[in-house]
């Protein structure tokens, strides 16, 4: 994974789409972390690895300077994510605010063959995605990556087996292009401009 994540970011963007069919192109039957990682940023995504909680508390506000976020209110609905923020940063965190500069987020899959991201009520409550921020910073789990997106609507039916969640979502469209959406769950949803954490499991 980290072999292949150093390799595929040393080329340039240019580089990158000459070369679709080429090295950096994963193999259909390639491992699914290095078509996840391919398909998520072909559609748009900032992708960042960490290989433990420290990485990732470095990133996190790598994301947050560059972005003058410093003082920004946050939208967050799992407090528990904050662990993998930095100790040091006081971040103005909200509940209800929709208008809040970026929300922070985990998720429920990522889907290697299209590089999107499964979502539920229990991130985004009853809400629409076109409804929360235009940022959103994920924080996943390598083993939250499935092969295909009826393999991770499966996955979330054998982990909430007595009370399936509503509003099951897959977001996909990581920039502002106008290209036709073939997939019924992201029917409707705006781009996000869209970090995510992926942080190997301990």
């Amino acid at each position: 994974m980290k072999k292949f994540i150093k390799s595929f970011f040393n080329k340039g963007e240019e580089e990158l789409s000459e070369e679709v069919s080429g090295k950096y192109m994963p193999e259909i039957n390639g491992p699914i972390e290095e078509r996840f990682t391919y398909f998520f940023t072909e559609n748009g995504g900032k992708f960042l690895y960490c290989e433990n909680k420290p990485e990732c508390e470095n990133f996190f506000l790598q994301i947050i300077e560059e972005n003058n976020w410093e003082d920004a209110e946050i939208l967050c609905y799992d407090e528990s994510l904050l662990e993998f923020t930095s100790e040091n940063n006081k971040l103005n965190i909200s509940k209800t605010n929709l208008n809040s500069k970026f929300f922070l987020t985990g998720c429920e899959f990522l889907v290697a063959n299209d590089g999107s991201l499964l979502i539920c009520a229990e991130q985004i409550k009853s809400h629409k995605v076109n409804d929360l921020p235009l940022n959103f910073i994920v924080i996943a789990k390598i083993s939250q990556i499935t092969d295909t997106l009826s393999e991770g609507l499966n996955r979330i039916k054998n982990k909430y087996p007595n009370n399936l969640p509503t509003n099951i979502t897959s977001i996909k469209n990581f920039k502002n292009l106008e290209k036709e959406n073939t997939n019924f769950l992201t029917y409707g949803s705006s781009a996000k401009n869209l970090y995510l954490l992926l942080i190997e499991d301990f």
